[in-house]
């Protein structure tokens, strides 16, 4: 009894730090009535303990300082700015350039993401037991929370999954007999969490039905559907695993499908594709009519009221850091930051990305972004300045469109985990692999596919109609392999899905997950570097440029003998509200002078600076150049989106169980894909 008392009561705390509410019932509830059977009979006392389930997220090691920013990226669309070769940060470029070691010091601690995801997983096998025992469920509150239990767990095991591949699986509290677990085949772990979501959507409330669901920081019916659906995809596509029994031997694994045909796209997909549609016909969800507006709701958090938001991370409002790792750079002294030391801009966009949005897409001014909020050295002042090239960021996270930010590292943001707009792309998938007999068809693909494009070309909708009518299934009807099959094949349904997810997501960290579920990991980062060395050398898509372009003497650290000199096309830039104007990029002003820039003297308030060389995707620190810097390509940006031994991301698309973790297993935890055991 004792030890149920301690964990009970641990339940409580942890909810405690997530709300004040619960010194009030510290006030009425003597200790000794911190047991099992009164928690999980009494609501809201169990609901203080449900929402103890999320209070991980909080932990430094885990969501808060670690995983948010660790894992993501690099991808064809987000990258970890700069790269290994610049000689710092190196454990963090490990991590991004899928070379991860198990002694990495970021997460290589007793605290890691992977033992606080644990406690929450423990966190949610004692409310389940504790509720199904002990709770009158035929009561739809107490219902509420099992649902609620039941979807941290699956969310919890699905996020396991996606960065460590197979862990042991707990359905149960912890006993001392099974307490060292092995792992176990993640495909086993799919089929139970699969069932708890089945199980916890007759249960769990629509977003806005009850109080518990007016906010997207509670779960809900809608969310639980989409995670299904997010599920099945993942379980039914590529991943690199052991081979089939070989789960924690030390297998070095392959990329291939699940052999389990209950988890085949033809088994699962009817089933999902049935929850997504089921979340359209709700209608208690919708797009928010302006991307923009969306953003803008994020960062002030008005985004937990919106229709559009299904579930958060449910920080503080002086926890987390997300836009200390992903907003756009602000030097020190911003008055956004209220710090003298400059925050942002540890993450950003792949600068190629802004290309690939058409010039009527809202998103692309709005999702990639060439400044920052800079202070002049000399007289003081601030002010926002364009970046060159390589210097691309998410421009949906900003601290001007913050409110009350309260300074430090803790900004509050909370991170979306999915929104309405996802549940549309992921139905035309499923509905493009489908058959019109199956419940799917290129018809309700282009449908689903329409809602999201519509938004983004606002006032340009005469374009998505003519877009959509062009696509064709290609191969995606019953094909495993349709997105390796067109990936690359214009007009293609399964291609157009690809490219929009990339334009609607970026900078929300969905990518990797998808390039690694389509088989796309490698094909697409290589896409990527490629397109990437175009740009810095101005050819193929971006040779308009090159026609346009200056040479630029690149000098050494004394600043008097040139060792490059570089093709350099310049851009011109002024100061426009909170934010830059550009004029240069867009294909009607290459090597054109804006209209009102007369003379450097008479300019319009325009200046002018290099944008596009390859001397710019060089990040070698510049006291450290010399002329061998240039003629070595492994010194250029593009070469990093992977960088290890096996010249393929795909077997360091999963992390190791840390030196720590293995350290504490007593023998049964064992790393697959060739890392290092103790």
């Amino acid at each position: 009894m004792k030890k149920i008392l301690y964990r009970a009561s641990a339940l409580l705390v942890a909810a405690g730090l997530m709300t004040s509410c619960l010194d009030e019932a510290l006030e009425v509830e003597s200790r000794s009535s911190f047991d099992a059977a009164n928690v999980f009979s009494t609501y809201q006392l169990a609901e203080y303990a449900v929402i103890g389930i999320g209070e991980i997220y909080a932990h430094t090691n885990s969501y808060n300082a670690r995983l948010n920013h660790m894992y993501g990226y690099n991808t064809d669309i987000e990258l970890k700015m700069g790269s290994k070769i610049s000689g710092a940060k190196l454990e963090e470029y490990t991590l991004s350039e899928y070379d991860t070691q198990i002694n990495n010091s970021s997460l290589n601690t007793d605290n890691n993401g992977y033992n606080e995801i644990m406690i929450g997983v423990e966190r949610a096998n004692l409310a389940i037991a504790g509720l199904r025992e002990h709770a009158n469920l035929s009561d739809p509150n107490m219902a509420y929370l099992l649902g609620e239990a039941l979807t941290y767990r699956a969310l919890y095991y699905e996020e396991l999954i996606k960065m460590w591949g197979d862990v042991p699986l707990h359905l149960t509290p912890l006993t001392s007999e099974d307490l060292y677990a092995p792992k176990t085949d993640r495909d086993d772990i799919y089929v139970a969490i699969l069932a708890d979501l089945e199980e916890a959507i007759g249960y769990l409330y629509w977003p806005f039905e009850a109080s518990q669901t007016q906010r997207a920081d509670r779960m809900n019916k809608a969310f639980a559907k989409g995670l299904y659906a997010r599920i099945a995809l993942m379980a039914s596509g590529y991943a690199w695993r052991p081979d089939p029994g070989t789960v924690g031997t030390g297998n070095f694994g392959s990329l291939r499908l699940t052999t389990n045909p209950a988890l085949s796209k033809a088994a699962l997909y009817p089933k999902a594709l049935k929850h997504l549609e089921d979340v359209i016909a709700s209608g208690t969800l919708q797009l928010d009519p302006s991307y923009e507006h969306l953003w803008r709701s994020f960062n002030d958090f008005s985004h937990m009221t919106s229709h559009e938001v299904m579930f958060v991370q449910p920080f503080g409002n002086a926890r987390g850091r997300w836009n200390y790792a992903h907003a756009y750079p602000h030097t020190a002294n911003s008055p956004f930051i209220k710090d003298k030391s400059g925050k942002g801009g540890q993450t950003g966009v792949n600068p190629t990305l802004w290309w690939k949005y058409e010039k009527q897409d809202v998103r692309r001014d709005l999702s990639c972004v060439f400044m920052r909020w800079s202070q002049d050295a000399n007289d003081k002042t601030g002010g926002w300045e364009l970046r060159n090239a390589t210097s691309c960021y998410f421009g949906k996270y900003r601290y001007e469109w913050m409110i009350d930010y309260p300074g430090g590292t803790g900004d509050g943001c909370k991170p979306i985990v999915m929104r309405y707009a996802d549940v549309y792309l992921m139905a035309a998938e499923m509905a493009a692999y489908l058959s019109a007999a199956d419940g799917g068809g290129l018809d309700k693909a282009k449908d689903y596919l329409g809602e999201v494009r519509r938004r983004a070309y606002a006032g340009n909708t005469d374009m998505v109609d003519t877009f959509l009518a062009s696509l064709t299934l290609g191969s995606a009807v019953g094909n495993d392999d349709a997105a390796i099959s067109d990936y690359q094949a214009e007009g293609t349904i399964m291609k157009a899905i690809i490219d929009e997810r990339a334009k609607e997501f970026v900078g929300e960290f969905l990518r990797k997950q998808d390039l690694i579920r389509w088989g796309l990991l490698k094909l697409k980062l290589d896409e990527a570097s490629d397109d990437m060395k175009s740009l810095a050398r101005m050819t193929g898509d971006y040779a308009g440029y090159k026609a346009y372009s200056e040479l630029k003497d690149i000098k050494d650290k004394s600043g008097k003998n040139v060792i490059y000199t570089a093709e350099t096309y310049y851009v011109y830039w002024r100061e426009k509200g909170q934010g830059i104007e550009i004029f240069g990029l867009e294909a009607d002003q290459i090597g054109k002078t804006p209209a009102d820039y007369v003379s450097e003297e008479d300019n319009g308030g325009w200046d002018r600076l290099d944008f596009i060389s390859d001397a710019i995707f060089c990040p070698v620190s510049s006291d450290k150049l010399t002329a061998d810097t240039f003629a070595d390509e492994m010194n250029f940006r593009w070469k990093y989106f992977y960088s290890n031994s096996y010249n393929d991301p795909y077997p360091r698309s999963v992390w190791p169980l840390f030196g720590q973790n293995l350290s504490n297993s007593q023998g049964t935890l064992v790393n697959d894909y060739g890392y290092d055991n103790l």
